[in-house]
């Protein structure tokens, strides 16, 4: 088996970040959910690690989707005979279903962070830096990210520890 390029994952996943936070504003935010359906079985497999499952991913939908069902439902009413108070259960279960998607997301974020740490460590022999803030705040936005920027990572990595990246003619030897 041969050992993979630096670029194979951002070649098959082949999603800018610039491109994933637009069509999550045009989505109205269902499009992460889209993405992370469609690219974390490459993302797992290029990696060699299997750190999620579809249904995590369903549990972050359902999560969405109720809360954005619900989430019109808990405005409150106001009518001229008295206050009326049932929209604030509807608003506590909307506040809770957003904050389990966003633990969700958060989950999958800090294990996908791991296993391509692991995987350019392994396959490419130096340290991808992953800013644990920004992987909170930022989850998938910041992994797409990483993943575009670790041929950059990797090539300043070589430039900073004196290795030159191998070319055609060295490798044939």
């Amino acid at each position: 088996m041969s050992t993979p390029s630096v670029s194979s994952l951002k070649e098959k996943i082949n999603t800018s970040t610039w491109h994933l936070a637009l069509l999550t504003l045009a989505t109205g935010g269902i499009y992460p959910l889209l993405w992370l359906y469609k690219h974390q079985d490459t993302l797992m497999q290029e990696t060699g690690q299997r750190f999620s499952s579809r249904a995590l991913v369903i549990w972050m939908a359902v999560c969405f989707g109720i809360a954005a069902v619900l989430r019109p439902m808990a405005q409150p009413v106001y009518d001229d005979y008295r206050y009326n108070s049932s929209y604030e259960t509807l608003a506590i279960l909307v506040l809770l279903l957003s904050l389990a998607a966003a633990v969700l997301y958060a989950v999958w974020a800090f294990k996908a962070r791991s296993a391509l740490q692991h995987y350019a460590l392994t396959q490419f022999r130096f340290e991808l830096k992953m800013n644990l803030a920004w992987t909170l705040f930022f989850n998938i936005y910041y992994i797409n990210y990483c993943i575009n920027a670790m041929p950059e990572a990797l090539a300043k990595h070589q430039i900073i520890h004196g290795k030159p990246e191998p070319t055609a003619a060295s490798e044939q030897e």
